[in-house]
């Protein structure tokens, strides 16, 4: 294990400093001006070619041969498994943002899949008509007003933001996969999550490669729009929407729902 660790720690800092190599690379080739919530755009950009490159050597390939070969009631139990787990900290995020309601069906579908899905593995709850209410502490903070900041993507873990980085110590503290002993199974455990996700995302990832012309630009605004939403939820009135994003508060305000949009003067 110690060799493991002192091998991690030896490539760690060359793979990062090829990160921010690839970003001040791309310093050169960002057009137009920087935007309030992308304002490290030139670095995210050479990250995220770092994280395309990696993805493309070693994620996409092992996940193509574990949709592939592996059958599909298996991966479906496998990622129940991991749905389950995080049921358990979507308790903590929902009772922190006092919805109550939501916290108490997750805290439900954590015991009853564990105890009657043989640890998740078998989504009895879903089979219960209870629903799952995702959450992390990122929105928690969210909830509670802390701004998202700028956006940031993440060497190995992708698109953020300023808050949902500072938040990640935090879930991955309370993960309960840390929880997993000895060291190496709670490594294989990390790396089957990121494979089973990368595996559900394949098709997505097709699609974007062939339908977007910036790739980078669809994936950050996609990302930035799916958190807002995600933080702004308002299920008591479906009609609310989310505040602006920054370089929206100047210029036309989108119409509020009891509101038609503004037309322009003639």
């Amino acid at each position: 294990m110690n060799t493991i660790r002192t091998f991690a720690r030896r490539v760690a800092g060359p793979l990062l400093a090829a990160a921010l190599l690839l970003g001040l690379g791309g310093c050169a080739t960002v057009s137009g001006k920087l935007t309030a919530r992308d304002p490290w755009e030139p670095l995210n950009r050479g990250v995220s070619q770092f994280n395309d490159g990696l993805d493309a050597v070693l994620l996409k390939p092992v996940a193509t041969l574990y949709k592939q070969g592996v059958p599909p009631l298996v991966r479906t139990g496998v990622a129940n498994f991991f749905g389950n787990l995080s049921d358990a900290w979507s308790f903590v995020n929902n009772l922190l943002q006092f919805k109550l309601l939501n916290a108490e069906e997750s805290l439900a579908r954590f015991h009853i899949n564990t105890m009657f899905g043989v640890f998740g593995i078998f989504d009895v709850a879903s089979e219960l008509n209870i629903d799952r209410h995702t959450e992390d502490f990122g929105q928690t903070l969210g909830h509670w007003g802390v701004p998202a900041g700028p956006y940031l993507v993440l060497p190995f873990f992708g698109p953020s933001t300023l808050r949902d980085t500072a938040a990640m110590p935090i879930d991955r503290r309370l993960d309960l996969v840390q929880r997993i002993h000895p060291d190496s199974t709670r490594n294989a455990t990390y790396f089957l999550r990121a494979v089973d996700k990368r595996a559900n995302l394949l098709r997505v990832g097709d699609v974007v490669e062939e339908a977007a012309l910036d790739k980078y630009s669809f994936v950050r605004d996609s990302h930035l729009q799916r958190r807002r939403a995600q933080v702004f939820e308002r299920e008591d009135d479906p009609r609310a929407i989310p505040p602006p994003l920054p370089e929206e508060q100047t210029g036309t305000r989108p119409a509020t729902p009891n509101q038609p949009p503004a037309t322009p003067a003639r």
